[in-house]
C-alpha cells in the first residue's frame, strides 16, 4: 500500500526518495572514481615510467582501487540515504536501525544496477564498433584463410616438407593456428609438434633436436601465460564479489549512521 509520510513517497515503511537519491549519488561517485582510476592506471603504464612498474603491480593497484572505489561510493550513498530520510515517530529504536540499514542495502542494490547498466551500455558500444571493424577486416581478407574459424584444419591440408617458398607471415599464421587449436583442446598433438619443429629447423638452421626443444619450451611458456591469465581473471572476479558484499555492508552501516545524525539534529 502506498502512503505519503512527511511528504515523502513511501510503501509500507519504505521511503523510495532517499533510496533513489543515495543510489544516484553512489553511482555517480563510482563512475567518477572509475574514470580517475583508469587515468592513474594509464599514467602508471606509461613507457616512460620507472623500470619497477610491472603488469602485476598495475593489476594489484587496479584491484585495490576497485575496492576503495566501492567502499567510498557505498559509504557516501548510504549515509545520504539515512540522512535524507524523515525521522520515524513512535517507532522503537531497534526498528529504526533496521529500517535505516534496509534503506541503505536497497540503495547499494539500486546503485549497483545503475552502474552495471551504464558500464554495460558503454561496453556494448565499444564492442559494437570493434565487431564492425573486425567484420570489415574479415571481408577484406576472405580467401586468404587467415580469418576462417576452421583455418587450422584447412592449413593441415596443405602441409608440406618444402617451406622455402612460403613467406614468414604465412608460417607465423599457421603456427598461430596450431597453438590456438592446441590451447582449445588442452594439448598440441605430437604430429603438430613434429611439424613445428621441422619448420623451425628449416627456417633457423638449427638441428631437429634443438628445434624440438625450442617448440616444447615455447609451448610451456604459452601454457604458463594462459594459466596466469586464468588465475588473474579468477582473482579479479573473487575480489570484485567480495568488495561488492563489503560495499553492501558499508552502505547499510552508513545509512544507520546517517539516520542517527538525522534524529540528533
Amino acid at each position: 500500500m502506498r502512503t505519503s509520510e512527511n511528504g515523502q513517497f513511501c510503501t509500507a515503511g519504505l521511503t523510495w526518495a532517499p533510496v533513489i537519491g543515495g543510489a544516484v549519488v553512489a553511482s555517480a561517485v563510482s563512475l567518477i572514481l572509475l574514470v580517475l582510476g583508469s587515468g592513474l592506471e594509464f599514467a602508471s603504464a606509461s613507457p616512460w615510467a620507472s623500470p619497477g612498474t610491472t603488469a602485476a603491480k598495475i593489476a594489484a593497484g587496479a584491484l585495490i582501487w576497485l575496492v576503495v572505489m566501492q567502499w567510498i561510493s557505498s559509504g557516501l550513498g548510504g549515509y545520504l540515504t539515512g540522512r535524507f530520510r524523515k525521522r520515524w515517530n513512535n517507532v522503537h529504536e531497534d526498528e529504526v536501525h533496521f529500517r535505516d540499514s534496509a534503506h541503505g542495502f536497497l540503495t547499494w542494490a539500486l546503485a549497483t544496477i545503475i552502474t552495471v547498466s551504464v558500464l554495460a551500455s558503454a561496453a556494448s558500444s565499444m564492442v559494437g564498433g570493434g565487431v564492425q571493424a573486425v567484420s570489415i577486416a574479415n571481408a577484406g581478407s576472405m580467401g586468404k584463410g587467415g580469418k576462417d574459424a576452421d583455418s587450422y584444419y584447412i592449413d593441415s591440408l596443405f602441409r608440406s616438407d618444402h617451406h622455402a617458398a612460403v613467406s614468414d607471415q604465412d608460417v607465423r599464421m599457421e603456427t598461430t593456428h596450431i597453438f590456438a587449436n592446441g590451447m582449445k583442446n588442452g594439448e598440441i598433438p605430437a604430429s603438430d609438434k613434429a611439424y613445428l619443429a621441422k619448420m623451425v629447423s628449416q627456417r633457423t638452421g638449427i638441428s631437429q633436436d634443438e628445434a624440438i626443444h625450442r617448440v616444447d619450451e615455447t609451448i610451456t611458456k604459452a601454457r604458463e601465460a594462459a594459466d596466469k591469465a586464468r588465475k588473474a581473471a579468477a582473482t579479479f572476479s573473487i575480489v570484485t564479489a567480495l568488495s561488492m558484499l563489503i560495499g553492501a555492508f558499508i552502505t547499510s552501516v552508513a545509512a544507520i549512521l546517517g539516520g542517527r545524525h538525522r534524529d540528533e539534529y
